[in-house]
């Protein structure tokens, strides 16, 4: 049996080819590209590829001018956020809460809207597999051509469950039978009747804002459409810790609000979404409010 796309640049020796990412006593990482006869060079000396070569991931090597750095292949959230960039990248901490609020399973058959640089695209081809199916859309070529980059690179290659097209979701959306869609776009409301029409019954809808603006029409949008449950809503915040003998307490930096997430399922065909039994608050909906959910 065959390993999964990608398993055997996993494990094993460095070999070349390999991304390798290279940590020095400060922490900060570099990543590059193994190449046969190459140096790498920092302020601090260089070294030859060669010396990486053939030799297991936690080796430390040191450059001329005596400086360890230790060398690992980098960790796929390692890779996103230091890989070339034509959009934001989907951060680390919101592609795994997709994934799992989102059940993302091995064989799914997902659609993706909003390409961006391809960080978001790798996670997903992981979670499906060989034998699921992605496919994704992207508005611009640009962003799409860096997004296959980026994810070539890191697999060793094409994808074989991957599908890329340039064009606007709801203009070219073909696609039945879908179990997922994730919507990371400016305005995914726009694309409910498409998204609808493609999804299977019980399938889940995912999308992915910046603003609580864009937050709040989804969420009306999707009610008043009428083919989807009660979404849910939410945002996730990392923060780290400084451990050092006594001192223990939260680092002064961390990463705060990158977008919020929502998530809604797909009814049956000609079923009523049951009556929402909680009132809106006073004032929810000003006298200037226009967007939906003013006359319920």
């Amino acid at each position: 049996m065959s390993e999964p796309t990608g398993a055997a640049r996993r494990r094993g020796p460095f070999q070349v080819g390999d991304q390798v990412q290279l940590t020095d006593p400060k922490g900060r990482h570099y990543t590059f590209t193994l190449e046969a006869g190459k140096s790498f060079h920092t302020h601090k000396g260089a070294f030859p590829h060669d010396e990486l070569i053939g030799a297991p991931e936690g080796t430390v090597v040191r450059t001329t001018g005596n400086v360890a750095y230790l060398a690992l292949r980098p960790l796929l959230p390692d890779y996103v956020l230091s890989m070339p960039r034509g959009a934001a990248v989907v951060y680390p901490k919101d592609a795994g809460q997709i994934l799992a609020m989102a059940d993302i399973f091995p064989g799914a058959r997902v659609v993706e809207a909003g390409v961006g640089s391809g960080s978001l695209t790798m996670f997903l081809l992981r979670a499906v597999g060989d034998h699921g199916m992605l496919h994704s859309y992207e508005r611009r070529d640009d962003f799409a051509r860096i997004a296959r980059e980026n994810v070539e690179r890191y697999f060793g290659g094409p994808h074989p469950a991957w599908q890329l097209t340039v064009g606007d979701l709801q203009d070219n959306l073909a696609d039945t039978e879908v179990d997922r869609v994730i919507l990371d776009m400016l305005a995914p409301w726009e694309c409910l009747d498409a998204v609808s029409k493609a999804l299977v019954p019980g399938g889940m809808l995912c999308a992915y804002v910046a603003t609580t603006t864009q937050l709040a029409r989804t969420v009306e949008t999707i009610r008043e459409h009428g083919s989807f449950n009660e979404p849910s809503a939410w945002e996730t915040m990392v923060r780290t810790w400084h451990i050092e003998g006594l001192a223990v307490r939260p680092d002064h930096r961390m990463i705060g609000h990158t977008g919020f997430l929502l998530t809604a399922r797909r009814l049956a065909d000609g079923v009523e979404p049951p009556l929402r039994r909680r009132r809106p608050a006073p004032g929810a909906y000003g006298e200037d409010y226009e967007g939906p959910g003013k006359n319920r």
